[in-house]
């Protein structure tokens, strides 16, 4: 948070929506304390979030930034207080205009399971049900809230176990299972779903209670559709992930049918929590996932996501694989419920990736770059511009991973491993792995007017055959040094056959370029 803070004052505009994402749900638990309204809640955190930004310039002290915006959500209530509003519709009488509309009886069922466990928190003393509020409906660690409250963590234990206590007797022995279930377990009907076995099998060390699956996939990588569950389309992209990965066709089609199935299964846990990252290979992912959510609505199930773009100490930051199971432990609970609001970005960001006109991915990105921010998608802006720039650059063909590549050879990088840990580092925004890398290293290498060689490597040469790949020699050619610098076309003199999401380049001229001097999708103008 700190460091969002120090951007957000530098004048960091997305650095101040991330901020404002973290901090909501306390500053709406507050408000609505004060008001006992939603909509007055509503009106006052978005007027503290102006002060917010209008005022930051002035708190000389970052790690001071909790207490000073809970002075000014509880500033802004007091002053929502005193305004002469108009009266607003009841929820009960929303309901009953709703009891026509299809799946009434189950938003009614809902709302009368949850009004219990509301009723029975609003009971509490006010200094036992803002921690429980914060806590168990919001999911923020005890640490930010004794940091926004300015109580210690002790006592905020303390209060925690007294409220559980007086829950436990004002409750419905038949509801304390039910509805108060999920509040009391924490998460005992919990699935989270994660990006890799490494973050799986520590999260399953006790980290978290409930299932874990890992999702297999890697859609930054070979042909995308907008319905990856026909059989024919995975059949498709089954056979393109074995050609250029290696991936058996066989397993990768029964892995998917395995996962998919599991996965229509969700809406018999309570909780579904999202474990992704900043890059596009998670970001691709969660657009998938959550793109499915949308043709299979959650009903009772709640959807929470854990997205993080760094982490103290841990310089550069490429995912929660990184993470000692400690680290890993202080993310628990730290999730945000995310709603219909990204459910329906994630759902367009899919469609636009699987497209085979990258403009409406460029269109989408440009129109929803503030809606993206400000949501609980913060990165996938960043991580489908990156997308793009794969695509062969105006300049020189090249996309932005075999432009780096080849800076990196000129820059002193002798060996495929060198390469590896230069070109992934310098482009983490990718999320590449070890085999989608050398793909783009394969394809450098190849045909009869390569940009470099590999000792060893012959034409077509599977380099997981080489002994001792990753320590082989590599130097670039006399073609690879004038396409680098500008002076010929890699699409022109090499050709090209890649899948970038849904669409699929072939062949030695190309319909859409991508204009590296800009940051933008043009209409192919070799100029060669």
């Amino acid at each position: 948070m700190r460091q969002w803070v120090e951007k957000a004052r530098q004048g960091d505009a997305e650095a101040f929506a991330q901020l404002m994402v973290h901090c909501r749900g306390m500053a709406y638990a507050v408000a609505y304390d004060l008001l006992k309204d939603v909509h007055l809640a509503e009106d006052a955190v978005q007027e503290a979030c102006l002060e917010t930004f209008l005022n930051l310039h002035k708190l000389r002290d970052p790690a001071a930034f909790p207490g000073w915006f809970k002075t000014i959500v509880v500033r802004q209530g007091q002053r929502v207080l005193r305004r002469k509003l108009q009266p607003t519709i009841p929820l009960d009488e929303t309901l009953q205009g709703l009891q026509n509309a299809p799946g009434a009886a189950e938003v009614a069922e809902r709302y009368a399971e949850e009004q219990v466990l509301q009723n029975s928190v609003a009971a509490l003393s006010a200094k036992l049900r803002v921690p429980v509020q914060l806590f168990y409906f919001y999911g923020y660690s005890l640490q930010e809230i004794s940091a926004y409250l300015g109580t210690p963590v002790q006592t905020l234990k303390k209060r925690l176990h007294d409220a559980r206590q007086k829950l436990k007797g004002t409750l419905p022995v038949a509801d304390l299972a039910s509805v108060f279930n999920h509040l009391y377990e924490r998460g005992a009907n919990m699935l989270h779903i994660v990006n890799g076995d490494t973050v799986g099998n520590m999260l399953k060390q006790g980290i978290v209670q409930g299932d874990v699956w890992v999702w297999r996939e890697i859609y930054s990588s070979g042909p995308i559709f907008e319905d990856l569950s026909r059989p024919e389309e995975r059949a498709k992209r089954s056979l393109v992930l074995e050609a250029t990965l290696g991936i058996p066709a066989n397993e990768y089609i029964a892995g998917c049918e395995e996962q998919e199935r599991k996965l229509r299964d969700y809406t018999r846990y309570d909780e579904v929590v999202l474990w992704f990252e900043h890059d596009l290979f998670d970001q691709s992912m969660l657009a998938y996932l959550l793109h499915t959510f949308k043709r299979n609505m959650p009903g009772r199930t709640k959807l929470s996501l854990l997205c993080i773009g760094e982490f103290p100490g841990i310089e550069p930051f490429h995912g929660l694989g990184q993470l000692t199971p400690a680290q890993l432990g202080t993310l628990s609970g730290t999730w945000r419920t995310i709603g219909k609001r990204e459910i329906e970005l994630g759902s367009e960001l899919w469609q636009a990736y699987a497209s085979a006109d990258p403009a409406q991915m460029a269109d989408l990105l440009e129109l929803k770059k503030s809606e993206l921010a400000a949501s609980g998608l913060p990165f996938a802006y960043e991580a489908f511009m990156a997308h793009l720039s794969r695509l062969p650059s105006v300049e020189n063909g090249l996309g932005i991973v075999e432009q780096t590549t080849l800076e990196a050879v000129e820059a002193g990088a002798h060996t495929p491993l060198e390469l590896f840990r230069q070109v992934t580092d310098a482009l983490h925004v990718l999320g590449m792995g070890d085999i989608e890398y050398f793909k783009y290293v394969r394809a450098l290498a190849a045909g009869n007017h390569p940009l470099m060689y590999i000792d060893g490597a012959v034409d077509d040469t599977d380099f997981r055959q080489i002994p001792e790949f990753l320590s082989r020699q590599v130097t670039m050619t006399e073609l690879g040094k004038q396409i680098k610098n500008g002076r010929a076309d890699r699409v022109l003199m090499q050709g090209i056959d890649e899948w970038y999401g849904g669409l699929h380049m072939q062949g030695y001229d190309v319909p859409w370029r991508w204009e590296r001097s800009t940051g933008r999708l043009v209409r192919n103008k070799t100029g060669f």
